[in-house]
């Protein structure tokens, strides 16, 4: 673990394994509510000098960072793929992701702009202050285990906090490397930290309560994203929360049948579907229903699944058995109540896959509302058309959720395509784009999606308050 700017090792550890082959990879250090204490103690001796430093000071070090990832970014990359199963070249684009984190926010540290108000009175006069809100807890999730890093603890640091990483118990290997750069590119002891753990509980728990916390950010699931929040409100504590999504892909019979197969493949399998922005829901118009499930049953067919080592793997193992079970019984679900099933549908044991969590790329169509991967977030190879004719009623349909994260509308129409994102009650919308993301760009969700923006201005923001003076003069 990283405390204070110091290495630690317990006797206590807990294996890290290797999704694609079963490898035991590593021991890691497992620390408890102790170890976790410490570090927030350190952060928050270290806060009033780190609050007090210029944002240029800031930046630079931010930037130091920016370039050591960069120079790292296969190493980074060859770790990610090892402990989280990702592909190697998806890896390798997920790292450069992260990176463009640390330089955003090396920018825009120097942009915490405050305000003068005019007042009624002549002899008063108003302005405003951004100041950071202290010491940070951040708890990051397996599926992206370097760039949801960088996207919380950039911003973090950039606004003037301290931060507590307590990394998801099956990727701590990522976020050790990434610590071992941050400490590189020189940042004051206590200013980061690092606890790892195999029981995460404890630790969420000792965020939500100690009054040194200032701020809860969490990546991961709506249900623990519940648990985090209920515990914090006694306190009033700050929370940005991104959590599960169940995100509609609307083909609209204008549109080109191939081209949004083409779309709809690479965006729902990518991360082998463990992405939160990941299509559950995909709604195909009637008049072009049949050239798009050919060509969409001829990609997902080509999908090549296999070690992220290897080259040509496009898809990946699951993180574990049970999501490996979590998608065959919905899959399962899904055929006994009549889905047709055009490729895939089967867990993968055949040529070296049978040490690792692999599911087959699937496609079904025929998808109805009873069927349980209609309404339950899937996050695994499995992609659901749902046929329909009324393109009014679609707009009810892809906001028939209590998710809110992502969706997706392929249509040449112009009219439309403002009609459909003024209409989706998500925090994001690709218009004919699978990849509406970007370190400049505000992403987040609503409902049970979570609360709060990450990347952007608006990221910065959610790491200050605002401090109001009044000068009578």
């Amino acid at each position: 673990m990283y405390i204070n700017g110091q290495w630690l090792s317990l006797e206590r550890t807990f294996p890290v394994y290797n999704p694609a082959t079963g490898e035991r990879l590593a021991e890691v250090v497992d620390g408890g509510v102790e170890q976790a204490e410490a570090a927030i103690q350190a952060a928050s001796a270290a806060f009033p000098a780190w609050a007090a430093t210029t944002a240029y000071q800031r930046s630079a070090l931010l930037y130091r960072a920016y370039e050591l990832m960069m120079q790292r970014q296969q190493e980074l990359a060859r770790t990610m793929t090892s402990e989280q199963g990702k592909p190697l070249r998806a890896a390798l684009n997920e790292v450069r992701y992260g990176a463009d984190f640390l330089l955003w926010f090396a920018e825009e540290a120097k942009r915490m702009y405050g305000e003068i108000i005019p007042s009624a009175r002549p002899d008063q006069r108003f302005l405003t202050q951004l100041m950071p809100v202290g010491v940070v807890a951040a708890i990051t999730p397996w599926n992206y285990p370097v760039s949801m890093i960088t996207r919380k603890l950039a911003p973090a640091l950039a606004a003037g906090c301290t931060v507590v990483l307590k990394p998801a118990e099956a990727t701590p290997l990522c976020a050790l490397a990434m610590m071992e750069i941050f400490a590189e590119a020189g940042f004051p002891p206590g200013v980061i930290n690092l606890v790892t753990a195999a029981d995460p509980a404890p630790i969420g728990e000792l965020f939500c309560t100690h009054p040194k916390v200032g701020k809860i950010t969490f990546t991961g699931s709506t249900a623990v994203g519940r648990k985090l929040a209920q515990m914090a409100a006694p306190q009033l504590k700050r929370m940005s929360l991104e959590l599960g999504g169940h995100a509609p892909f609307i083909v609209f019979d204008d549109a080109d049948p191939v081209h949004a197969a083409k779309g709809a493949t690479l965006v729902k399998f990518l991360n082998a579907g463990q992405a939160c922005i990941s299509p559950n829901r995909i709604y195909v118009q009637r008049g072009i229903a049949e050239p798009f499930l050919a060509a969409m049953t001829e990609r997902v067919g080509a999908l090549r699944v296999g070690d992220g080592m290897e080259q040509g793997v496009t898809v990946g193992p699951l993180v574990n058995e049970a999501a490996i079970d979590k998608v065959h019984r919905q899959v399962t679900d899904a055929l006994e109540k009549g889905a047709r099933l055009h490729v895939g549908g089967q867990r993968l044991r055949e040529g070296g896959l049978e040490r690792g969590h692999f599911y087959a790329p699937t496609l079904l169509s025929d998808v109805t509302p009873e069927m349980l991967i209609y309404r339950e977030e899937t996050f695994g190879p499995v992609a659901a058309v749902t046929v329909f004719d009324d393109p009014e009623q679609v707009l009810e349909l892809a906001n028939d959720t209590n998710y809110g994260l992502a969706s997706y509308v392929y249509t040449r129409d112009i009219a439309r395509a403002f009609r459909m994102f003024e209409g989706l009650r998500f925090g994001i919308v690709g218009i004919n784009d699978i990849n509406p993301t970007s370190a400049a760009a505000p992403f987040g969700g609503i409902k049970d999606s979570g609360m709060g923006r990450e990347g952007a201005r608006q990221g910065l923001l959610e790491y200050v308050e605002i401090k109001l003076g009044g000068f009578a003069i």
